[in-house]
């Protein structure tokens, strides 16, 4: 993998890649009639400088594992993986991209016409910006110009004019699920097994390797499958212990695994005056200020900034809990549940991974992400994820008969932060700084709003908790989106609080109101919401939109295709919260919400009108208890209006 950049003007173009020569040992620009392309070259397949030019003009960061069969199956002659993606988009242009295993990130030119693209999980980033057009692999690199971007959906192609400056997207298809109802569990986790070694074998280098190691089911199980393949590995891990905190849970747990196993491992224990210098950096390099981000970043950065090896590429398991349902938020129907976090993986994680990474040396390979393995896991029945209490049921079956010693393979998870104390190393030095929360904290380091955004708002409480939950998060609310329906049991909109209501909002958050009329009829109501986030998009530059969605899979996978067919993200901040604690959380914020309708047995017209508080919030949690509805209203028990804010969101 490499680095990729393109504008006008040669010499942005060269200050694109001087700020990305982390990316590889070589920096190129090459200038055509209107347009010049710059490339970092990470080489790990053949030498080939880039850009490549035939018919067009390519300048790819791409890791293809089948280029070679490619070559044999149209007589191609090409020495490494970028050259053959050329040939392809020469001879079959996009539709070729079908034929490809493998990721990539890409800008291609031929007869006045400039094309971005990227694989479809977004494996490989490519950030633009649309006056000046611009881009590059990383965010940081056009921040550095003042340039203000937005990141490529995996899911579009971008289309480039260079003549009339006129820019277009082609939509692509994502991954859909198809349950093998006669599959049996022990053939789903032998079939694993076998696709998990094929997923580890294609991408492994000639040279030497590195994994990431925390003695987990996932880091141990491509372990497993190096050793079963013959190829040595050095395995990384990293965490901290400060002041009374206990010792690193995951750095001690990878120890005691490497020695059971007779794995060659690296462990670096950082103190809190490093994390305190590092911090700043990530920041900076993800272009993010997510307290998850930041903290499961510091283990990573750790891992690798210490090794004392040369190796160009390290493995990481990032991507089973997306396949198997390894998050405990991940309820309900399972299959959905992963393919909306497949869906959202470039956003959540790949980005992060893929710059630091980069930033230490490293191309990181991710055999869990593997086309044939995610179309197998969407294959598998539900009940085969999670069995028994156990999450990622059926991965663990396939582990044991990889070898993977039986006490690994049915241990529990713990998230990267946690195991590695990285997260309490955060909390403590916002607190030595005089901080309130780790957020406050980590935005203290950039100067720039991580994103800006679209909410879609009802009026009620779980609408305006989102928003100001995504706000706090150092992003911007640009503007608000209401569907006003004429249906008042639609099934994805609630229009039963007055407009002035909302504007009222509005005009109490300093946020511009979009409102999108519809007629409310089931499916058809999700075209006006294409229209109404095209119209924020378009007059507000917003590249995701914020929704209060908390266990309504059916409006949550709908408002995901939407977004996607607009080249929009999806955040759900509130997603499968406790709702019990989740409503003592917007008393003590200082939400001030009214029940404004009722329809749940054990909630009486008393309630209708009245304001939730301290002195009243823990009635409706008893009555929620006592007559099993949903302490939050999820299933339409009561309905609400936000009539005051935080101070923080006014």
């Amino acid at each position: 993998m490499c680095g990729i950049a393109g504008a006008e003007n040669q010499e942005t173009v060269e200050k694109l890649v001087n700020e990305m020569q982390h990316r590889g040992s070589s920096c190129q620009t090459q200038k055509t009639e209107n347009f010049t392309l710059g490339h970092v070259l990470h080489s790990v397949v053949g030498e080939l400088e880039q850009p490549i030019e035939e018919e067009g003009i390519l300048s790819a960061n791409c890791e293809i594992y089948n280029w070679q069969e490619l070559n044999r199956k149209n007589g191609w002659e090409t020495e490494n993986d970028a050259e053959t993606l050329l040939k392809v988009l020469e001879e079959k242009g996009v539709e070729g991209l079908e034929e490809i295993d493998g990721i990539y990130a890409f800008a291609y030119i031929r007869d006045g016409e400039l094309i971005l693209a990227r694989d479809l999980l977004g494996v490989n980033p490519i950030w633009y910006s649309e006056d000046p057009f611009v881009f590059a692999s990383e965010k940081q690199a056009l921040e550095k110009q003042g340039v203000e971007s937005r990141e490529l959906h995996p899911r579009q192609i971008l289309k480039y004019d260079i003549e009339e400056e006129e820019m277009s997207f082609e939509q692509r298809e994502f991954f859909e699920i198809d349950v093998k109802e006669e599959k049996e569990l022990e053939q789903a986790a032998e079939e694993i097994k076998e696709k998990f070694l094929e997923a580890v074998e294609k991408r492994i280098p000639e040279g030497g390797v590195g994994l990431l190691f925390s003695g987990g089911v996932d880091s141990t199980l491509i372990a497993a499958a190096l050793q079963e393949l013959g190829k040595d590995f050095t395995a990384y891990t990293a965490g901290i212990q400060h002041g009374n905190v206990n010792a690193p849970r995951d750095m001690d747990w990878a120890e005691e695994v490497a020695e059971d196993m007779g794995i060659e491992l690296e462990s670096y224990e950082a103190d809190l005056e490093e994390v305190e210098r590092e911090i700043p950096k990530i920041t900076d390099w993800i272009s993010s200020t997510s307290v998850v981000k930041n903290g499961v970043a510091l283990p990573f950065h750790f891992s690798l900034q210490n090794s004392s090896k040369s190796e160009k590429v390290v493995f990481s398991g990032l991507g089973s809990e997306q396949l198997y349902a390894g998050y405990h938020r991940q309820q309900g129907y399972l299959n959905k549940e992963c393919l909306s976090g497949l869906r959202s993986i470039f956003e959540n994680d790949l980005y992060r991974d893929n710059v630091v990474s980069f930033r230490n040396g490293y191309e990181i390979r991710l055999p869990f992400l593997d086309q044939e393995l995610i179309e197998h896991a969407l294959t598998i029945p539900e009940e085969y994820k999670v069995k028994d209490d156990y999450r990622k049921y059926v991965l663990r079956k396939a582990a044991e008969k990889l070898g993977v010693p039986e006490k690994v393979a049915w241990r529990g998870k713990t998230a990267a932060q946690y195991g590695s104390n990285f997260d309490k190393a955060i909390s403590r030095l916002a607190k030595d700084n005089d901080y309130d929360h780790k957020q406050e904290y980590l935005n203290s380091f950039r100067d720039k709003l991580n994103r800006k955004l679209v909410a879609l708002t009802s009026g009620g409480k779980d609408s305006n908790a989102a928003l100001y939950r995504i706000q706090r998060r150092n992003n911007k609310i640009s503007c608000l989106l209401t569907l006003r329906s004429e249906n008042k049991h639609s099934y994805m909109f609630d229009s039963k609080k007055e407009r002035k209501d909302i504007e009222w909002q509005s005009e109490q958050l300093d946020i511009p109101l979009v409102v999108q009329e519809t007629e409310g009829e089931k499916e058809e109501e999700l075209e006006d919401l294409r229209e109404g986030l095209k119209r924020a998009k378009q007059e507000y530059g917003v590249e995701g939109v914020v929704a209060g969605a908390i266990a309504s899979t059916y409006q949550r996978d709908r408002v995901d295709r939407v977004a996607e067919r607009l080249g929009l993200k999806v955040f759900a901040p509130l997603w499968q919260e406790n709702q019990s604690r989740y409503m003592k959380w917007l008393i003590r914020e200082g939400f001030e919400v009214e029940i404004t309708d009722v329809a749940a047995r054990g909630l009486t017209e008393e309630w209708e009108g009245r304001v939730l508080k301290e002195e009243n919030i823990d009635d409706l949690l008893d009555l929620a208890e006592e007559y099993r509805f949903n302490a939050a209203g999820e299933g339409g028990e009561y309905e609400t209006k936000v009539v005051g804010f935080p101070n923080q969101v006014q």
